[in-house]
């Protein structure tokens, strides 16, 4: 069955879809501003538009990972300027704090305590960094975003001057100094600290892109080093998949997280055998009828959240204690998460464009209306036309969370929109 929050929709939404509804498509999100970002002057994106009611979850503050995500949609839909602007914003940041690089490089600053690691959540209205604990130690953040440069310098996007290929080569310094093949960090949900192969597939597509520049350009100073690095983190990914964590310790060993979908798309960096594992794992363990979850127990926004939880509580930093909330958390009632349908299309996409099967043209649809079901209808309280982080279930029904608009979320859907429009330009013949 596949739920629809806005009849609205109902009407625009295809079993098969020719190139005219696509038109329809985008006409009617451009009428309702589906695809409006909140874009700071800088480039940079708040994680969420925010109003006096949603002002207490953080979401007006800028995360590396979540920027970069929506970066490359724009750039996959055709908006490299926006790409450019957007990552240059993140790398004048970095920049401007290089030093806790080069502090945990040197042995100045213990990379233990995740406050002096390279803060991944900042003010980004005056590039500042926020006076508040969190937990910073997210080895995926800063490999997206060396990813990311590198695959637009390697496109002409981007001109790397002295200085900037100097602040580069601090990341893979970084990573050797914290051994990220083997270091806990917080990962792509900013929870408690474990080995993640999310995290360290992440880094190995950097390490990767980076190498890929640095050979372009003739600058092999660091070229052994990469090498090395991608070496040691690929074994040691090797051994962790088809999980996102093999510790067998309390509170780390996990069997299926859907972060892992982005090492297929967009990292593309595990084969199609174990791309196939990790996608059938998401779809059969993890996929509700609203979204879906991020991992079987998470306990962010379950079931009555809001009732239970205080407002200054909701989204603070649960990296050190989670079993608090952890405890709030019946058995299958994790929130339901909308910037994994999109993705999962995106990935239909892929398989289509590479062996025009129709069972993936299929699969790409069934996903891509998924994600169109989540837009919020006329009853949602945050409003109409929205792209929510989440569904989770408040007096028994499923209902946005507070974190509506997502600017991730609304970034995959235009990306899923354009991925659709490719395909069916390749193969029109299917639509008549």
């Amino acid at each position: 069955m596949l739920f629809v929050q806005n009849e609205r929709l109902l009407d625009l939404m295809k079993s098969e879809y020719k190139l005219a509804d696509i038109n329809n498509l985008l006409a009617f999100c451009g009428k309702n501003r589906i695809f409006e970002f909140s874009t700071l002057d800088n480039g940079l994106f708040p994680a969420a538009r925010t109003n006096s009611q949603t002002d207490y979850t953080g979401y007006s503050s800028v995360w590396v990972r979540d920027n970069i995500h929506i970066a490359h949609a724009h750039y996959v839909c055709g908006n490299a300027q926006v790409a450019v602007k957007n990552v240059s914003a993140l790398q004048a940041y970095f920049n401007k704090h290089r030093g806790r690089f080069e502090n945990i490089v040197s042995g100045a600053s213990d990379s233990r305590n995740p406050m002096n690691r390279p803060h991944v959540r900042f003010n980004g209205q005056n590039m500042e960094e926020i006076d508040e604990k969190w937990a910073h130690a997210q080895n995926d953040a800063l490999g997206y975003f060396l990813w990311f440069y590198c695959r637009l310098a390697l496109d002409n996007l981007l001109s790397p001057s002295t200085s900037d290929l100097e602040l580069l080569t601090l990341f893979p310094r970084y990573w050797q100094s914290i051994r990220f093949w083997e270091d806990e960090d917080s990962g792509h949900w900013e929870e408690n600290r474990k080995i993640s192969a999310s995290s360290i597939g992440v880094v190995i597509a950097a390490l990767k892109e980076m190498q890929r520049y640095l050979l372009r350009i003739g600058s092999l100073e660091y070229s052994a080093l990469i090498d090395k690095l991608i070496t040691i983190g690929s074994k040691k990914l090797a051994e962790i998949l088809p999980c996102e964590c093999a510790q067998v310790a309390p509170g780390k060993y996990r069997r299926y997280d859907s972060a892992l979908l982005f090492l297929i798309f967009p990292l593309d960096i595990l084969d199609e055998e174990m791309a196939n594992t990790v996608l059938r794992d998401v779809i059969n363990n993890l996929q509700g009828d609203h979204g879906i979850r991020r991992y079987l127990g998470d306990s962010y926004w379950s079931a009555d959240y809001k009732k239970k939880v205080a407002p200054e509580s909701r989204t603070i930093d649960f990296s050190d204690d989670i079993g608090k909330r952890n405890a709030l958390l019946r058995e299958g009632e994790e929130a339901q998460w909308c910037i994994f349908d999109p993705i999962i299309s995106a990935i239909y996409a892929l398989k289509f464009k590479h062996h025009s099967r129709n069972i993936d043209l299929e699969n790409q649809i069934h996903y891509f209306n998924r994600s169109l079901g989540q837009i919020t209808g006329r009853e949602c309280a945050l409003g109409e036309f929205l792209c929510p982080e989440s569904y989770y279930l408040e007096n028994d029904q499923y209902v946005p969370s507070d974190p509506t608009p997502l600017n991730w979320t609304q970034a995959n859907l235009m990306m899923a929109i354009k991925l659709l429009e490719k395909n069916l330009c390749k193969k029109p013949c299917l639509f008549k």
